[in-house]
């Protein structure tokens, strides 16, 4: 079954953890070290249960949204992008946050991420789910879409920082791209599992598919 995705919105103040208070732990300081437009870095002084006090350093995102595309043949638009911090080039598929989205739905951010990174429409888009990027020293939250129907229509409108080329792979294929390591980017690789029931009941893997 599908479910809803929901919208998180920034933490601040003492009492925004009430699972963590339920616990036992008591947030004593929190203090925001860096900000910028896309993250806040956040450092907490937490008592614990047992009366140990710790130090949490996070970052605080918005929510994010991650898009698996299928065109009307069954072919997964994917990318190879260049992440600067790694120096890498990276396969992924199309994905965006939601700190300058403003009133915007989730969907309308889907389809302006899936005009400005590959230039394309979706007939439908399907959230299937949502799973916490890194929830270790992160909040954000990414919200896996499929977007069927998908035409590459027009030229993409990227930043000049995104660089970007596109390619079309089949559905099983891009499933081993996942599953065997080749995909390194571990958001993109998880919402092509996540994403991979709802391709075969579609009829874009075949009963022998990855």
């Amino acid at each position: 079954a599908h479910v809803r995705c929901a919208v998180r919105t920034r933490c601040s103040g003492v009492n925004d953890k009430p699972n963590g208070a339920a616990a036992g732990w008591r947030l004593l300081e929190s203090h925001v070290r860096f900000r910028n437009d896309l993250s806040v870095l956040r450092d907490d002084r937490v008592q614990l249960k047992g009366g140990d006090v710790t130090d949490y350093a996070y970052i605080e995102r918005a929510d994010a949204v991650i898009i698996v595309p299928v065109t009307a043949n069954g072919e997964i638009v994917m990318l190879k992008q260049y992440r600067y911090p790694v120096d890498e080039w990276c396969l992924e598929v199309p994905g965006g946050g939601m700190h300058d989205s403003h009133d915007a739905s989730q969907e309308e951010v889907v389809r302006k991420e899936l005009r400005e990174e590959i230039g394309a429409t979706a007939e439908s888009l399907t959230c299937i789910t949502f799973f916490y990027t890194a929830n270790a020293f992160s909040n954000e939250k990414c919200n896996v879409f499929v977007a069927e129907g998908v035409q590459l229509s027009k030229a993409p409108d990227r930043e000049e920082s995104e660089a970007i080329k596109t390619q079309l792979v089949p559905a099983a294929k891009a499933m081993q791209l996942a599953r065997s390591g080749e995909m390194k980017t571990g958001p993109c690789a998880l919402a092509l599992l996540l994403a991979e029931p709802l391709l075969r009941e579609r009829g874009y893997l075949s009963a022998r598919g990855i």
